[in-house]
């Protein structure tokens, strides 16, 4: 009987916190190096009397590539011609701490940090000179910044957060050829540096985003 009402117990003080945490989901859209679209969710009242939370979203960004010309001089080591058409994207995770602070007529306001993952893929295609390749990269970084809500009704919210994020590595890989910002290159066709295909590819190691948009909870 003992180890029952231990387990009970156990079970209960587990489940208290879970219980009076609250869980909220937000929509947002806005500038993140491009146009981003992310959606997550909020797990706030974690623990009684701390104003901590978590949260987590999932993110797509459309984006100019970069300068075609460049990139293909870096990667391939080649500016013959053809007519160039570009396209973009970045789709990243993230998952953060949250502390919340009080702010006249918001709720949900709060200083969050946490990890980041950005995957890259930005497409050169040459009309006219048969050359088509992508260029990818792949990396984790940490990142922070400051969130709110303005109520509008009960459940609804207006929400809006402004954030920076932090990659220490960069990597820019394509056609056989690696770029990295450590400096550990794999340059098979070029002898360019992490710093040209950065410029050439709009990469950078510190990434700001601000969005807003609306949450339900």
């Amino acid at each position: 009987m003992s180890a029952f009402r231990t387990a009970a117990l156990a079970l209960a003080l587990i489940a208290s916190p879970a219980a009076a945490a609250d869980l909220s989901w937000s929509a947002m859209t806005g500038w993140q190096d491009g146009w981003a679209f992310r959606g997550g969710g909020t797990v706030s009242r974690l623990v009684p009397d701390l104003p901590l939370g978590i949260g987590f979203s999932a993110g797509l960004t459309f984006m100019d590539p970069g300068d075609p010309w460049a990139a293909r001089r870096v990667f391939i080591n080649d500016n013959a011609g053809g007519t160039p058409e570009t396209s973009g994207y970045a789709w990243d995770l993230r998952v953060d701490g949250i502390w919340f602070v009080r702010v006249p007529h918001l709720s949900e306001a709060g200083v969050f940090a946490g990890v980041r993952y950005n995957s890259f893929s930005g497409r050169f295609k040459f009309v006219g000179d048969n050359e088509d390749f992508t260029v990818y990269s792949d990396v984790w970084g940490l990142g922070g910044g400051f969130r709110g809500a303005l109520p509008v009704s009960p459940r609804w919210s207006l929400t809006f957060a402004a954030g920076l994020d932090w990659f220490p590595v960069m990597v820019l890989y394509g056609h056989s050829t690696t770029f990295r910002s450590s400096g550990a290159n794999v340059n098979v066709n070029t002898g360019y540096t992490y710093q040209d295909a950065s410029a050439a590819m709009n990469r950078w190691s510190l990434l700001p985003s601000v969005l807003v948009g609306a949450s339900w909870r």
